[in-house]
């Protein structure tokens, strides 16, 4: 069992709308899609666990589906973790190497960056990725990787990523409940920029944007390193409800309704179309104009975007997204959505499909499974690097919290 294991890697997207489970075949070539499991999510909102029966029920079923067609019991997996209770602060820290330039460690680079790690903290938080952007070599900016150098002082400054530490506990919890052992919890976005963003992006500077179903993760890279993370409290979720009251019409409804006919652009609309909106309780459905439908739409994504664009602007660093925004997640399926996030932010936007694993079913490589799919390159990637003790840093500097079940 425990070398079946070995070979395998395991990966949780516990999120508001569905939950899901990938698993992966690993081997000295590299990986390939081995099963999944997808199940509505019960006993979550806006990211965050508000009952853990329901949240474990539906982890379970999820499980179930993925152990049915990777054919093997699943015992363990790497969680992503998202949602209003993420901080992101950058922080600097530094060490003196002595009064004669020597040569930098690997040992002087961990210091280093527990230096900077040491940031005060509220009680109820605690540090889930310790992010190295850059390294200073006595007055050199710009080392990516400083061992081996000569230098007298050594300095860098990291992203640090913070989570609530009980929001973080009972999505481990409701795991543990379901049987499976939580090796590492990951912020999804984090992972989600290695299913969707390209390495000349992360070097221009780019924004990443995945929309969920209860709020919308943001993380933008300068030059090849995470330089801001945030949470925008809009999501898929706040686009349904409008739909829900606007027109009025039942929220599963409304969520049909949304996913097809819905459009951020009133003026991409032609004038004629109708919609068939069933009513509320037992009165009969009507027909209403589409373009009512939008004018409920384009309100909120406007809002989802000007919100991003000052939080964006008030951090620093909009200036540095040359190239622009990529939008991912469920809530990016809306159409016209990027015209609205071009208008508003002033910079290029596309949409990020997730890269398709091999063997993977076509129905995966979605925009609503890239932060699983993220989750799964970023775990094996972890994966590989553990297994290069040799080169040490990498593999110190990940950042991930091991989890004990209870």
């Amino acid at each position: 069992m425990g070398k079946v294991q070995e070979n395998i890697v395991t990966v949780l997207d516990v999120g508001s709308a569905k939950t899901c489970v990938l698993v992966l075949d690993v081997n000295e070539h590299g990986f390939q899609y081995r099963g999944h499991g997808v199940r509505e999510s019960r006993g979550t909102r806006k990211g965050q666990i508000v009952d853990l029966e329901k949240a474990t029920a539906a982890i379970q079923k999820a499980v179930e589906d993925a152990e049915a067609i990777a054919q093997i019991p699943i015992e363990r997996g790497v969680v992503g973790v998202a949602g209003p209770h993420i901080r992101g602060i950058n922080s600097q820290g530094g060490i003196a190497l002595g009064q004669r330039a020597r040569e930098v460690t690997k040992e002087d680079v961990k210091m280093a960056v527990e230096r900077a790690r040491s940031i005060p903290l509220p009680a109820d938080r605690e540090v889930l990725h310790l992010l190295p952007q850059e390294f200073m070599i006595d007055e050199q900016n710009g080392v990516h990787d400083p061992a081996g150098m000569m230098a007298r002082s050594l300095e860098v400054r990291v992203h640090v990523v913070t989570a609530a530490q009980s929001s973080t506990q009972n999505v481990v919890t409701a795991l543990n409940r379901a049987g499976i052992h939580v090796d590492d919890a990951v912020f999804e976005p984090l992972a989600c920029a290695d299913a969707v963003l390209r390495s000349d992006e992360r070097e221009a500077g780019v924004v990443l944007a995945d929309i969920g179903a209860g709020s919308t993760d943001v993380i933008v890279y300068y030059e090849g390193a995470v330089v801001h993370t945030a949470v925008v409290p809009v999501g898929g979720d706040h686009f349904t409800n409008d739909i829900a009251i606007g027109l009025p019409t039942p929220l599963s409804e409304a969520e049909k309704i949304k996913k097809q006919f819905g459009c951020a652009l009133v003026t991409r609309i032609p004038e004629p179309n109708e919609v068939e909106v069933p009513s509320v309780g037992d009165r009969p459905s009507r027909l209403m104009s589409q373009r009512l439908l939008g004018e409920v739409l384009e309100p909120r994504t406007r809002e989802l975007f000007e919100i991003m664009r000052d939080h964006l602007r008030q951090a620093g660093v909009l200036d540095f997204c040359n190239a622009g925004l990529v939008l991912t997640g469920g809530g990016s399926r809306l159409n016209s959505i990027s015209e609205i996030a071009e208008d508003v932010l002033r910079k290029p936007v596309r949409l990020g499909v997730p890269a398709s694993l091999t063997s993977m079913p076509s129905e995966l490589a979605e925009m609503e499974y890239s932060s699983v799919i993220g989750l799964a390159l970023y775990a094996y990637r972890a994966r590989i690097l553990q297994g290069q003790q040799e080169q040490g840093l990498g593999s110190k500097l990940k950042g991930l919290f091991a989890r004990r079940g209870n």
